[in-house]
Order: C-alpha cells, then sequence, then structure tokens
C-alpha cells in the first residue's frame, strides 16, 4: 500500500511524535530514581478507556470495509460484527475453563497484534524500501511485538508474574512457579530476543537501498528507545502509555487513511477533521464495549476488589477484543499487501 506524499506529510510527524513524547515523559520519573504510586501506575490503562486504547479497535466495522472494498456496506457490517461474535465468544470461553492457557495466549497474541501494528507506519508512512520482503516485515514484527510484550519480563519479573496471575485469578486460575520466570529462561530468552533484535535491524539495513537510510535510522532509534524503555520503565505504566499513544494512535492514523473523505481533508493539511470522524465512528461501539465489560465482571467467579485486578480484567476483556481485531488489521494487511 502507498499514500500520496501530501497525506503521508500530513500523518506521519503527528502519529510518530505522540508515542516519542508520551514514552519520554513516561520515562522521566524512572530516570529521576522517583517510584510511582499504585494509582499513577495504573493512570494509563484507565485512561485507554477513552483514550485511543479502547477506541481504536471501535471502529473495525467500518475500518476493514473501507480497506478491503473502499466501503461500507450492510454485508460488511454483519461479516465484521460474526467475526467477532464468533472468536471473541470463542477466547471469552477459554478464559473460563483454561485461564492461565488463556493468560499466557494473550501474551502471544498481543506479541502478534503489535509487532503486526508497527510494520504499518514503517512501510507506509515512513516508506522503508527494506520492508518488501514478506520475512523482514515478519522477523520486523517479531522484534517490535517483543518489546513490550519480553522486555518487562527481563527487567521485572515478579511484577510479570504478579501482572499474568492477575489475568488468572478472577477465573479461579493460579500461574505459580513457572520457569519462563526463573533468572536462567530470563537470560536466556534475553540473549535469544537481543540477537533477533541486531540480527534483524543489520538485514534491514543491509536491505535498503535508501541513501541516506532515513526509514530504517528512525525504525533503529526506535527500536534501542523500546528496549530501555520496557527495561526501565515499570511494567503497567509502560505498558499502558504503550498501548494509548504508541500502538493505538498508529492504528488510528492507518485507519484514517482508508477513508475517501479523511484522505481529502489530510492531503490539504487538516488532521482535525480525520480526528473528529474517528471520534463520532468509534463512540457507539466503545460505549458498547464498556457494557460488556460491566457483564464480564459480573460473570467472573471471583470480580476483582481492587485497582489492580479491576485492571486485569479490563485486559483480560481487551485480550477477548484483540482476537477478532488481530484477525480484522491481517485482512486489512493482506488487502493493502502487507500480508
Amino acid at each position: 500500500m502507498t499514500l500520496d506524499s501530501s497525506v503521508r506529510d500530513t500523518l506521519t510527524g503527528p502519529t510518530l511524535a505522540a508515542g516519542w513524547v508520551a514514552l519520554f515523559v513516561a520515562a522521566l520519573p524512572a530516570l529521576a530514581g522517583v517510584e510511582l504510586s499504585t494509582t499513577v501506575r495504573y493512570a494509563p490503562l484507565v485512561a485507554s478507556v477513552v483514550v485511543f486504547g479502547l477506541p481504536h479497535g471501535a471502529i473495525d466495522y467500518v475500518a476493514l470495509p473501507r480497506a478491503v472494498a473502499g466501503r461500507v456496506t450492510g454485508r460488511w457490517l454483519a461479516a465484521v460484527g460474526a467475526l467477532y461474535l464468533v472468536l471473541g465468544a470463542a477466547y471469552a470461553a477459554a478464559w473460563f475453563a483454561v485461564p492461565v492457557a488463556a493468560a499466557f495466549a494473550f501474551v502471544g497474541l498481543t506479541w502478534l497484534h503489535w509487532g503486526q501494528g508497527d510494520v504499518y507506519p514503517l512501510a507506509v508512512l515512513l516508506d522503508a524500501d527494506y520492508l518488501d520482503s514478506p520475512a523482514r516485515r515478519a522477523t520486523t514484527g517479531l522484534v517490535r511485538g517483543g518489546l513490550p510484550m519480553l522486555v518487562p519480563l527481563l527487567g521485572n519479573p515478579e511484577t510479570y508474574r504478579e501482572v499474568v496471575a492477575a489475568f488468572a485469578a478472577p477465573f479461579g486460575g493460579s500461574v505459580g512457579d513457572l520457569w519462563l520466570f526463573a533468572p536462567d529462561a530470563r537470560l536466556a530468552l534475553g540473549a535469544g530476543f537481543a540477537v533477533l533484535t541486531a540480527g534483524t535491524l543489520a538485514a534491514n539495513r543491509l536491505a535498503t537501498a535508501e541513501s541516506p537510510p532515513t526509514a530504517w535510522r528512525v525504525d533503529a532509534a526506535e527500536t534501542v528507545g523500546l528496549w530501555a524503555f520496557f527495561l526501565a520503565v515499570p511494567p503497567v505504566f509502560a505498558v499502558g502509555v504503550y498501548f494509548c499513544f504508541w500502538h493505538a494512535v498508529r492504528h488510528v492514523a492507518r485507519a484514517v487513511a482508508v477513508h475517501d473523505g479523511s484522505r481529502a481533508a489530510l492531503a490539504a493539511g487538516d488532521l482535525r477533521a480525520p480526528l473528529r470522524r474517528f471520534g463520532r465512528e468509534a463512540a457507539p461501539l466503545t460505549a458498547a464495549a464498556l457494557l460488556l465489560l460491566g457483564g464480564l465482571y459480573l460473570a467472573v467467579p471471583n470480580p476483582p476488589t481492587t485497582l489492580s485486578g479491576g485492571a486485569a480484567l479490563y485486559l483480560v476483556f481487551i485480550a477477548v477484543l484483540t482476537l477478532p481485531h488481530v484477525a480484522v488489521v491481517a485482512w486489512m494487511d493482506r488487502a493493502q499487501g502487507l500480508l
């Protein structure tokens, strides 16, 4: 997929800057040695209910048909609704049946999806020529998704275990002491992922014909910066900020770019009108999702009573929505030549 240069110029700067600025500000307390309170650590996840996080998937019902067919029809709305109903219901049932397995599946699913979400801005907004290869797109996505999903385990294993345990707890699941959290496991995973990161960046550098290699430099800087960010910043806080201002914002940019009217506005340098349209289109299903979240709270065997427990249940709900959302994005990838 390619975008007109005028559209790309309007989208690229704000889209990338949102994540860079948010992560820089979020890293300042860690750099200053300030310990964040529990409320502050969970604040970005709470904010994600309305600040891009939950809403970024609430426009799938219009983003997918626009990307694939160029227009929204009743059949497309039914197809997206059926996709969410079938996949979401199946994954919700898995949480009740095998909560620990479902929790680790969520980590793997998010790894896949957040990597998937970072390939688009590199390939389309930055026009990275080295991502013309399916293999390089796959390894780049694998690295990018592992930064928020694996690196926090390396630096904060106990917190990581607590979060995964909190996912399973409302359903009666217990994580226990797994090899994954042991020092030797983290050493092996960290070393392997570091090699994968370096190898992927090196292969991409060799494959680019761009001179100077601007897109690759941005890719490398972001990759190294995210490594440092997720090692240094408390995991829950780091992931919440990343979810709202990095991953979700980049998907919103992709979604607005498939709308003809929004593209025309972007070509004219207008970012506000596409964002207003995004807000209007995301609002109904965001509200519906919040009602479903309330239903999940009432349905679980052990409803949470703390902020951390409530945030974990919210993330479980996000997990249920993520599976069909991944399918939607994969469909968009295929239609736009990224898969």
